[in-house]
């Protein structure tokens, strides 16, 4: 297991950053928050992103994919993270993609995966029901029939739901909620029938949404992988998903962390610098060690999800281990911005409050970290 990108990933760190530095930088986000964007990011810059090969890493070369490997997304997220920039790619591509690739038949892999990577068509999950993530509590039902499923329920936290062109719905065929077996995954398109899709607004300004499904039918051939058994191919999208957005945090805390040492060294009060406080010192080097305690468990984490020998288990561990890290890393580090700031911090004046708000969500998405330490712990 290497910790450490490779040169052909070190390089696509730099072309993702250039690249989203001139295209999608803080300033664009603050844009599409202020005019309201529904999609809440750019479609040209989504399609410009498609263009430099980012839907198609983690996916064979078989479907037009590349055949990077997952480990490969983790500079992007990193660099979206740093820039705040909004884009699908968790979504469409790490999250209802790698299901598809994962549990689709030939037929499904094909049609949709053509489509997502080429990105002439958007796919998100719908999984979580409450208002914290656990996926072992589905009880959307679907039932079957003559025709082939009904499925009836509500989804919320679908993240890019907006403007979806069809949902990979997680659903129960059997059991109760809380019980593994019995969830099966669904193909549902965005006009079906009684599928209702509004948003649900969060502090970050996102593209979330709500999906209601009121005795939607689908046909047999909307079932992704055999039925009652998707929880393993869920589980692992999950886990791809909850180690990207483990990148995100940390690009995003890096980034807040060199923005306040750059404004410790010039902010001056007393006719002094403030970063000469040994008391501020000390905070920064704690945030410091925790930012590269952050790094070293992302990178054990990315190394997992190519790793096919290693023991679920362990890649549960792993990966629960980099979100909890990096998440509890972002807000701490997103707290002391504030705090070093002052009053500032929390002023749109400036973009610390942005990062703020986007820490709070992304944190919180795919599992909070009570969730991940609980998740950890289960595994050990």
């Amino acid at each position: 297991m290497s910790l450490r990108y490779s040169d052909e990933q070190r390089l696509l760190a730099d072309s993702a950053r250039d690249f989203l530095a001139a295209r999608s930088p803080v300033s664009v986000q603050r844009r599409l928050r202020d005019e309201a964007v529904v999609l809440g990011f750019e479609d040209q810059v989504w399609r410009d992103a498609v263009d430099l090969g980012w839907s198609a890493i983690p996916f064979p070369e078989a479907f037009g994919g590349l055949d990077f490997g997952c480990k490969g997304l983790g500079p992007i997220f990193e660099s979206m993270g740093r820039n705040l920039s909004a884009t699908p790619l968790l979504s469409s591509v790490v999250l209802a993609g790698s299901l598809v690739h994962l549990a689709g038949n030939s037929e499904q892999q094909m049609h949709w995966l053509q489509a997502v990577i080429s990105g002439e068509q958007r796919l998100a999950l719908a999984v979580d029901e409450h208002p914290r993530h656990d996926p072992s509590r589905i009880a959307l039902q679907a039932v079957a029939n003559d025709a082939g499923y009904r499925l009836h329920g509500e989804k919320f936290w679908v993240v890019d739901g907006l403007g979806a062109d069809a949902y990979v719905v997680a659903a129960r065929t059997s059991g109760q909620p809380g019980d593994t077996q019995g969830i099966s995954l669904f193909l549902v398109p965005a006009d079906a029938q009684g599928l209702t899709v509004s948003a649900l607004p969060l502090i970050d300004s996102r593209n979330s949404a709500r999906v209601q499904l009121d005795q939607v039918q689908v046909g047999s051939e909307a079932l992704l992988g055999a039925l009652g058994e998707g929880w393993g191919a869920l589980e692992t999208a999950l886990d791809r998903g909850r180690t990207c957005l483990a990148a995100e945090l940390l690009g995003m805390a890096e980034q807040l962390f060199e923005t306040t040492l750059e404004y410790l060294k010039t902010r001056v009060q007393f006719e002094t610098q403030i970063g000469t406080f040994q008391v501020l010192q000390h905070r920064a080097a704690q945030m410091y060690i925790n930012l590269a305690l952050s790094r070293s468990a992302l990178m054990a984490a990315l190394a997992t999800l190519d790793d096919a020998n290693l023991d679920t288990r362990e890649r549960a561990r792993l990966v629960s281990l980099a979100k909890w890290k990096a998440g509890d890393t972002a807000i701490k580090v997103a707290n002391e911005a504030v705090q070093m700031h002052g009053g500032i911090g929390v002023t749109d004046e400036l973009d610390v409050g942005l990062y703020l708000k986007h820490v709070r969500v992304a944190q919180s998405c795919l599992g909070d970290r009570d969730f991940h330490c609980e998740r950890y712990a289960a595994n050990a």
